[in-house]
């Protein structure tokens, strides 16, 4: 496997200029700026090997992986201390863990640095424009608020789900159309008491 095998989950372009893997900030695609974190196992650089050379077997007097026991352990866990031959050391920011660990800490949320969830501001925004449309009354409010969502889902990396910038330019308009509402309601009022 070669870097060329991976593809933008956005376009569907092949990946093999992308040199920014494992970096802790999200980088644009090269090809349509869609923002992209990889993080892979660093076994994926390697060359494929056939036979003996594929990866290097433990000998008498050293430590073995936890994992393969016939593998020889390059580094222990940062979180366990299992020893970890080079497949199975996972590297996040600097720290070294198994991937046992690694799944452990992303569902117990242990973890800091691994995401465990993202918030969809654009479904938030979108939703907050409906509801207010079936209870008028609380637009007044909630519009701003949509606006706030909406405009912070721009900035906000996009989900692993298909979300595109769709729902929150329709929550934009619902959310304005609702103010402007607002706006001739408080014009007419302000009218009828003058009449």
């Amino acid at each position: 496997m070669t870097p060329s095998s991976l593809h933008c989950p956005k376009c569907r372009t092949p990946l093999a200029a992308f040199q920014s893997f494992n970096q802790p900030d999200f980088q644009p695609c090269p090809y349509c700026d869609a923002p992209l974190q990889i993080e892979i196992f660093p076994a994926f650089f390697r060359p494929i090997a056939t036979g003996a050379e594929a990866d290097v077997l433990m000998v008498d007097g050293e430590a073995s992986c936890f994992y393969h026991p016939l593998k020889k352990a390059v580094r222990p866990c940062d979180a366990c201390g299992r020893f970890l031959c080079a497949l199975c050391d996972c590297e996040l920011q600097g720290q070294h863990f198994c991937p046992g660990c690694l799944e452990s800490g992303g569902k117990k949320g242990k973890i800091k640095s691994l995401e465990n969830s993202r918030m969809r501001y654009d479904q938030i925004a979108l939703s907050l424009t409906l509801v207010s449309l079936l209870f008028f009354c609380l637009s007044i409010i909630t519009a701003p608020v949509a606006i706030f969502f909406a405009v912070r889902s721009f900035k906000a990396p996009g989900s692993v789900v298909g979300s595109t910038r769709t729902r929150a330019i329709i929550a934009i308009v619902l959310a304005c159309l609702e103010l402007i509402g607002w706006g001739f309601w408080a014009y007419f009022m302000v009218k009828g008491f003058d009449a």
